[in-house]
């Protein structure tokens, strides 16, 4: 037989609510179903004297409905015991206060976000300091340079990211070569399309698609690595035991792809201009001698040395944005995945603002 644990008495001017039984948490959910039914038109007189017994889910689960019921009408408690009152105002004086977050304005939203860009800004300047000082202690003090650990990355930033760096570069200048090739067939001037792969390439596109590629590869990694390294506690090990993190972490990451990462342009001017030549001799009939013949005539060696100086700029940017933000993740899971995220949109805006820099010197020197 189902047990009653509430009864509901009405008249013209109150509503009785009567409390029986055993107050348990393996009653909890018939009262509360009991509770929810009770309507909130009138006074409503709350008789608690037939509880045999109680339980703090059957307070808390009290104190839950007793505050529903002050928000919509009055309400009056009576019959209570001692014991009853103690449990109460034990378990309602600890109860946390869950605040429902007010709607935050336009206004509010953008000085949090300003806020926030700030302190960003002055951690990573503050990390910045402190990597110029390991860089300046390493030159002074030659053997402290970590040559395994560099070399190391090297082989991880570098080589293993050829493939890669090869499809891309390969793509993107038979695109060139295809787009290009449309527009200059029609006014006859399709040798000109060497010129307009092989300096792209070389000037622009191979530094900029590589160091994009690299941000999202390696600068994510370098982000992943050391905030795992967080979480573990290995950074403050390290420091409690006299090692500092920013020679032994982060100068073998940004020495190695400063190293790497000119090299891997090189590497993608090349098979970029492959694959303008690819898609030449499909698209329009050039020959590869032509097109090689083509290029030795219009690249000059300034084109290629200017997309190179590049690359030590994008690589410390990438670098060391990798490393500062492994260092920003805080000691839960999720923030390596929201730091991972920001190095990498981080590490490629900088790249194309740099790149655009680059592009404004380059043409006021008339280069």
């Amino acid at each position: 037989m189902k047990k009653q644990f509430l009864t509901v008495e009405a008249d013209q001017h109150h509503i009785k609510l009567i409390s029986t039984g055993e107050w348990m948490l393996n009653a909890v959910r018939q009262i509360e179903i009991e509770l929810l039914k009770v309507p909130c038109d009138k006074k409503i007189i709350w008789d608690l004297s037939g509880v045999n017994d109680f339980d703090s889910a059957g307070v808390l689960l009290f104190i839950e409905h007793l505050e529903r019921f002050q928000k919509e009408t009055d309400i009056e408690v009576i019959g209570y015991s001692d014991n009853q009152k103690d449990m109460y105002d034990l378990l309602n004086k600890n109860l946390p206060q869950i605040e429902v977050p007010a709607k935050k304005s336009y206004l509010e939203k953008l000085g949090r976000n300003a806020f926030e860009a700030y302190n960003d800004l002055k951690s990573f300047t503050t990390f910045i300091g402190h990597l110029f000082y390991a860089m300046f202690h390493t030159f002074i003090h030659p053997k402290d340079i970590r040559f395994k650990e560099t070399v190391y990355h090297i082989h991880q930033s570098g080589f293993n990211a050829v493939i890669i760096i090869a499809l891309t570069s390969f793509l993107v200048g038979m695109v060139i070569s295809y787009q290009g090739a449309v527009q200059l067939a029609k006014f006859g001037a399709d040798i000109f399309i060497v010129d307009t792969v092989a300096i792209s390439i070389t000037r622009e596109l191979g530094p900029m698609i590589t160091a994009i590629v690299i941000a999202g590869r390696s600068g994510s990694a370098y982000t992943a690595e050391i905030g795992a390294m967080k979480i573990t506690e290995e950074i403050a090990a390290m420091r409690t035991m006299g090692f500092d993190p920013y020679t032994f972490l982060v100068l073998p990451r940004v020495f190695a792809l400063m190293i790497s990462l000119p090299l891997l342009i090189f590497f993608a001017d090349i098979i970029g201009i492959l694959g303008g030549m690819v898609a030449s001799s499909i698209q329009l009939g050039i020959s590869p001698t032509l097109f090689i013949e083509r290029v030795y005539e219009v690249l000059e060696v300034k084109h290629y040395l200017l997309g190179m100086m590049k690359g030590p700029v994008f690589a410390f940017l990438i670098a060391s944005i990798g490393c500062f933000r492994g260092f920003q993740v805080a000691h839960n899971t999720e923030s390596i995945g929201l730091q991972t995220t920001a190095s990498v949109v981080n590490s490629i805006f900088l790249v194309i603002a740099f790149d655009a820099l680059f592009s404004v010197i380059f043409t006021e020197l008339g280069l």
